[in-house]
């Protein structure tokens, strides 16, 4: 609701699993402010969490800055995913009756043995058996166990955006593209809860589902007093993030063949046009659901971490300039990077990471993590069955090196590049404006490398991580 017609401003809240970004966003989707700050985990009391009470305060500073400058007529939500609140609907402040639980704790697997006897085929829920607490219902599992009184006290379980949706305006809902990603929780193609929810006690505290672009409320009144909003102010059901990059491109290409690369923390390879068929468990594969509730096939790796990583591993920095002729100069001295460098994530997630090869002072730490991580990608991309276009977008549209790379390596397909850094924030805009045309984008076609011996290179590195891999199984 725009009153007076006024122009509406979208303020969108992206909690990325690294950094935590507030946007808002114009009519034509300009962003005209911006706010980030890193998503911290609180490393104290009974487990790792995430440190919510900063994100609120986080997102109140935002709101309203914002609001200061323009009015802000409608919010949106976007977050990672593996997250979940528990929450005693009739406590007062943050609601949670335990702390937000960090996917990556490790002791999550000790509920493992009896869990995996009781959760649901990859076949039915395209979620693989993922490390730590990336399968929701796994962490679910592990806090009943632990905390049993905790558990039971809590009235709903809500999915990590609509967490937030119900603290911003006391809608309780769940949504699709939350539920369909890696959590066990959901069968994809059936479009409803695994048995695993009803023979845990779960369902009772799910609340009633709601599309992601549903407006679900309006901002409750203390928080409009405390932020100078207006009540008016919309509050819609928010998606997942990844999910939320994909949206742009499936509402404005509903017919095309074309495959999404989201990059950032993780680097996720989405295509529509795959079948179920195309699934492998053991390569880090899944079905995500978009926000209509449709499964699409996906790829992942930690993208972001384990290009980090390697840098890391060979006392470089991340942002050091690197050229194609670093990557040639790489392959001319036949020096692989091999995975994994995240343990149990990505296609070759059982496997120890290791750089083989004589590394010299001459070589860029930073110019072999992206020949690595467009190797990565190029892998990914074929076990989706890529075939039509190939968008990039997040993190390492930062990075010319990896897409020229990956543009040579994919020939003749074409890859492009998204117009901006911000498709999850944009995609998450939608909802708020979901009768409006999807704006189709102008991407920029992406130059191939001339890296000589690309090719035959890619060929030795498959051909080295497979033989590794029979020597690890």
């Amino acid at each position: 609701m725009n009153p007076g017609g006024a122009e509406k401003f979208t303020f969108i809240l992206d909690i990325g699993k690294t950094h935590i970004k507030a946007h808002l966003l114009d009519a034509r989707g300009h962003s005209v402010c911006v706010r980030e700050t890193a998503n911290r985990v609180i490393h104290a009391g009974d487990y790792p969490h995430y440190d919510t009470e900063a994100i609120w305060c986080f997102l109140l500073a935002g709101l309203t800055e914002f609001n200061r400058q323009h009015p802000v007529g409608a919010i949106a939500v976007t977050t990672h995913g593996a997250a979940a609140a528990l929450v005693d609907r009739t406590r007062g402040g943050d609601g949670l009756v335990l702390p937000v639980l960090d996917y990556e704790y490790p002791a999550i697997e000790s509920v493992s043995e009896s869990y995996d006897a009781q959760r649901p085929p990859f076949a039915e829920t395209g979620s693989p058996a993922l490390p730590a607490g990336l399968n929701l219902g796994r962490q679910l599992a592990w806090l009943q166990a632990e905390f049993p009184a905790a558990f039971a006290a809590a009235s709903d379980i809500l999915l990590y955006p609509q967490y937030w949706v119900w603290r911003l305006c006391g809608a309780r809902v769940s949504e699709r593209s939350s539920l369909g990603c890696h959590t066990d929780l959901w069968l994809p193609w059936q479009g409803q809860y695994s048995p695993l929810v009803s023979e845990r006690g779960w369902d009772a505290k799910f609340p009633s589902l709601a599309n992601a672009w549903d407006c679900v409320g309006r901002v409750a009144a203390e928080l409009a007093a405390q932020t100078g909003l207006a009540e008016v102010c919309e509050v819609y059901t928010g998606v997942h993030d990844s999910n939320a990059s994909y949206l742009r491109y499936r509402k404005a290409l509903p017919d095309a063949a074309f495959s999404v690369v989201s990059t950032g923390t993780w680097s996720i390879v989405m295509d529509a046009s795959a079948g179920q068929e195309a699934l492998q468990a053991d390569r880090d594969m899944l079905a995500n659901v978009d926000v209509f509730g449709r499964p699409f096939v996906c790829s992942r790796f930690m993208g972001g971490r384990e290009f980090q990583a390697v840098c890391e591993h060979l006392g470089g920095a991340t942002d050091q300039p690197c050229t194609a002729a670093d990557v040639a100069a790489l392959i001319a001295a036949d020096i692989l990077c091999l995975p994994a460098w995240q343990r149990g994530c990505g296609p070759f997630g059982g496997q120890l990471p290791k750089v083989q090869g004589y590394v010299s002072s001459s070589v860029v730490p930073s110019a072999l993590a992206s020949l690595y991580c467009a190797l990565m990608l190029d892998y990914q991309l074929d076990l989706v069955a890529s075939s039509g276009e190939i968008i990039i977008g997040g993190a390492f549209l930062k990075n010319p090196l990896i897409c020229a790379l990956l543009a040579q390596l994919r020939a003749p397909q074409r890859v492009l590049r998204s117009a901006d850094l911000t498709g999850t924030v944009l995609g998450t805009a939608m909802l708020a404006n979901w009768e409006e045309p999807a704006p189709v984008e102008q991407m920029q076609p992406v130059s191939p490398a001339k890296v000589r011996g690309l090719a035959s290179y890619r060929d030795n590195w498959r051909q080295r991580v497979e033989q590794r891999e029979d020597e690890q199984s």
